[in-house]
């Protein structure tokens, strides 16, 4: 198979992960899921593979092979994985699940190399650029830096008790820090460097985004500079843009007719994926605002995507 330059997947409650040529809108291949739901999907670094979080476990597929089979299966989660993604160089995979943990995979070896206690259904799991701290938020309205160095919880804070974290993002450079929770509320943060290495929380903005729940929040990629945008998804069948500076609204994207429950950035930041409840993924211009393709073939909610668009790092 020869590979396409824009990798762009997504999954559905109906059991299948679809591969998309996002120019065209035509599904090149479908690959059964069984097993479980797909709660989320990521790309490696080399777009080489394919990570499914499904329930327990994460299977990681071969994105330039036409096998329906994973190339190899990560297992010693107990309940939904909610959270998946890749160090920079690929080296290792990091997972979140509603079994309390968070867990470091080496790619090239079985077994999880790692293990944190949340304490809390971990909703959402996310890597500092850094790369050497990892943030949760979780069920219970937790949100702990896991600093890989010193192996140990370095920072908790609880934004709004009793009320689930559903997402964080972080800023590509490591200036800025975004939880959304059930409420539709984000909470923004400057993230500065103490003394030691630890990362400390400065409160910047609350935001009330939307009436529903916040699915996805995410920010703006490192080429989308100078404009710094956040985009969040949700249950009000909407996605919105916002100004990172001052947090203003720019755009409301329209034309999902159910919950968003997925968004990616292409890696420019003029582009926008969503995935929706209403079975479609839609490919959206960030300049007008408008939809420019619907990714149509799923038969039940399309709840998440995965888009690398990018070069492949350069090895160091």
């Amino acid at each position: 198979m020869t590979q396409p330059s824009v990798i762009l997947a997504t999954a559905s409650y109906d059991h299948t992960i679809r591969f998309w040529e996002a120019k065209s809108g035509r599904c090149y291949r479908t690959i059964q899921y069984p097993d479980s739901q797909v709660n989320r999907l990521e790309i490696t670094p080399d777009k080489r593979y394919l990570a499914a979080a499904g329930n327990p476990h994460i299977r990681l597929f071969d994105i330039n092979s036409s096998s329906p089979q994973p190339v190899m299966s990560y297992d010693s989660h107990t309940n939904n994985v909610m959270a998946v993604g890749f160090q920079c160089d690929g080296k290792w995979m990091y997972s979140g699940s509603e079994d309390g943990t968070v867990k470091i995979w080496d790619l090239r070896a079985p077994g999880c190399q790692r293990e944190y206690e949340s304490r809390g259904a971990v909703n959402t799991v996310v890597l500092h650029p850094n790369q050497t701290e990892l943030i949760s938020g979780d069920q219970n309205g937790n949100i702990r830096v896991w600093d890989l160095t010193a192996n140990s919880c370095s920072c908790e804070l609880v934004p709004e008790v009793d009320t689930a974290v559903r997402y964080l993002t972080v800023m590509w450079d490591g200036s800025l820090v975004v939880a959304a929770n059930n409420h539709g509320t984000c909470y923004v943060w400057r993230l500065l460097r103490g003394n030691q290495t630890m990362t400390n929380f400065e409160p910047l903005h609350k935001l009330q985004a939307h009436n529903g729940y916040i699915l996805k929040c995410l920010l703006s990629p490192e080429f989308c500079e100078p404009h710094r945008y956040l985009a969040t998804a949700s249950s009000d069948h909407t996605v919105k843009i916002w100004n990172v500076d001052g947090f203003t609204l720019e755009k409301t994207l329209i034309g999902h007719q159910r919950w968003v429950w997925d968004c990616v950035f292409s890696v420019d930041g003029a582009y926008l994926i969503t995935a929706s409840s209403d079975t479609t993924a839609k490919l959206w211009s960030m300049t007008s605002g408008e939809e420019i393709k619907t990714y149509q073939g799923h038969h039940k909610a399309t709840v998440c995507c995965a888009l690398h668009d990018g070069a492949e790092p350069s090895p160091s």
